[in-house]
């Protein structure tokens, strides 16, 4: 008889961006390191039915699966802290669920009964919940938001009649609650977190684990006081304080036994952890190192850290890979569209790395970044709409004078970047894109062969403009080769400067496939070629 899948609900009180999917990404890793295999998964209120219209500035990166899903960035943390490539079945988004019950509905399938939120919403999120979890020892779901939200109900009472069904030998919950400091009499408050665990049982779902998170570290005596008044086992509470970091959490949690604690409570046999090489990554990630590289991005989204989440982690990887500092600087886009500022603002930072993005807004200040790259032989890595600036850029400087992009000025006469022909007239729907893994093949000799180690690459893409293979017979006139085609499609991937140390960029996003403990081979290129 196969075993049951044990399932782990990770919820949030008090107030959002706690740290929800870093501990579930944390407590996958720990679950991983003794030999269970682990799948992990989001379940979002929004109503949208994907995170690929979502504003970066207000919910950070999209991040991209490898079956071309669109979601949440805490799908990253996922991969990086599991080490494993998730799908499309592990982003959730409650929009993608009621549009899925009211197809059902017309279609006729409920026979004629009242479609409710209760049971039939809650049932459908059930569906997605045990379809992904399939074949797997245990599986881990984040429930987006903040317990009490009226958005999220319908999930809590989902998850609470999953829990009832699986019963209670198989399902496990973990409430993550915040911890204040109290500067006036200089102490860590517990009655956010009382009251955040009294909401959730207000819904019926009475925690199991506590991780409360604090700014500083927290007494001892906080677990107890925060056994008294939750009823949560002293042992099943874990306090997180900021970490240097996020990396580090994980070995926290391993601390205080947590880990331990859910297998027992759960009946799973487990191996004894192996987290060797999760420590050797983590102190490499938080020594100080005899050097620092200084790395710019040009960045036209300025107003969230998160909204380049993939790329700082996979700039910070390859530095601790080849055992560095880094200092990462923010670089406004739209300041370098005076190409004479572009010298001294350049001039701080040792190399370039150049996102990707959407819009037209600041895209004169990208081309000029990759222009002054290209003259400059300054190191520079472009990354999508960074390869596609790139492009125009060489354009520009081999003699082209009014090439575009298709983005940028749609009745371009020289659209040396251009839709592709089946996106045309797509430009504002979702799920439209070029999207997921796509194969690619480098030239031998190149840069990025030379990079990769290998000839043949699958890479993920999130995009709708392409270079225009009209001008690619001019390429190396304009200084540049495309050293990575698209077998299957003919298309450009990578391109890289001619006779420049490193000038790399590709039509795909590398950093999606970048990991703490194994850095990216173009990210890892990018970082030598700045030493």
């Amino acid at each position: 008889m196969a075993k049951s899948t044990k399932y782990v609900f990770v919820t949030g009180g008090v107030l959002s961006g706690l740290g929800k999917g870093i501990t579930a990404a944390s407590l996958g890793n720990l679950l991983k390191a003794r030999g269970l295999s682990v799948n992990i998964q989001k379940l979002d209120p929004y109503l949208n039915v994907d995170a690929g219209l979502l504003n970066p500035a207000e919910h950070g990166e999209c991040f991209v699966t490898c079956d071309g899903a669109e979601t949440d960035l805490d799908l990253g943390h996922y991969e990086r802290f599991l080490d494993q490539e998730l799908t499309q079945s592990s982003s959730v988004m409650a929009g993608r669920v009621i549009r899925n019950v009211i197809d059902d509905e017309r279609a006729g399938k409920y026979v004629g009964k009242t479609v409710q939120y209760i049971p039939h919403v809650t049932q459908a999120f059930h569906k997605y919940i045990s379809t992904a979890a399939e074949g797997f020892d245990v599986h881990i779901v984040e429930v987006g938001g903040t317990v009490g939200d009226y958005e999220s109900l319908a999930i809590i009472e989902s998850i609470r009649e999953f829990g009832y069904k699986v019963g209670r030998d198989n399902s496990l919950f973990v409430h993550v609650v915040y911890l204040p400091y109290l500067g006036a009499s200089q102490e860590i408050k517990t009655k956010p977190a009382q009251n955040a665990v009294r909401d959730l049982r207000g819904f019926g779902i009475s925690p199991d684990v506590l991780v409360g998170r604090s700014e500083a570290p927290a007494p001892d005596s906080v677990i107890q006081k925060l056994s008294m008044f939750s009823g949560v086992a002293t042992e099943a509470i874990a306090l997180l304080p900021n970490a240097a970091s996020i990396y580090e959490v994980p070995l926290t949690l391993e601390d205080s036994g947590l880990a331990d604690v859910i297998c027992k409570r759960l009946g799973l046999e487990a191996d004894k952890s192996d987290l060797t090489e999760w420590r050797q990554m983590v102190e490499g990630a938080t020594k100080q190192h005899a050097k620092t590289v200084k790395v710019g991005v040009v960045a036209k989204y300025m107003d969230n850290t998160d909204t380049y989440m993939s790329v700082f982690e996979a700039i910070k990887a390859a530095a601790w890979a080849n055992d560095v500092d880094v200092d990462i600087q923010w670089i406004d886009a739209e300041k370098l569209e005076s190409k004479q500022d572009i010298p001294k603002i350049l001039s701080a930072v040792d190399g370039v790395v150049v996102p990707g993005g959407f819009g037209k807004r600041a895209l004169e200040g990208k081309i000029s970044a990759a222009q002054y790259c290209l003259d400059q032989k300054f190191p520079y890595l472009g990354i999508c709409l960074g390869l596609q600036m790139a492009v125009v850029a060489a354009a520009r400087n081999g003699g082209l004078a009014d090439a575009t992009s298709e983005e940028l000025d749609p009745d371009g006469q020289n659209l040396v970047i251009s839709t592709m022909a089946g996106q045309k007239g797509k430009e504002n729907t979702g799920g439209t894109m070029r999207l997921g893994n796509q194969n690619c093949h480098l030239a031998e000799g190149s840069q990025a062969a030379a990079a990769y180690g290998t000839t043949n690459i699958v890479e993920r893409h999130r995009h709708r403009y392409e270079c225009n293979n009209n001008y690619r017979d001019q390429f190396e006139r304009w200084g540049i080769s495309a050293s990575g085609i698209n077998p299957d499609n003919d298309l450009v991937e990578v391109i890289e400067g001619i006779n420049h140390p490193f000038f790399m960029a590709s039509q795909f996003h590398p950093e999606f496939k970048s990991r703490p403990n194994h850095a990216h081979p173009m990210f890892d290129g990018f970082i030598k070629a700045l030493l």
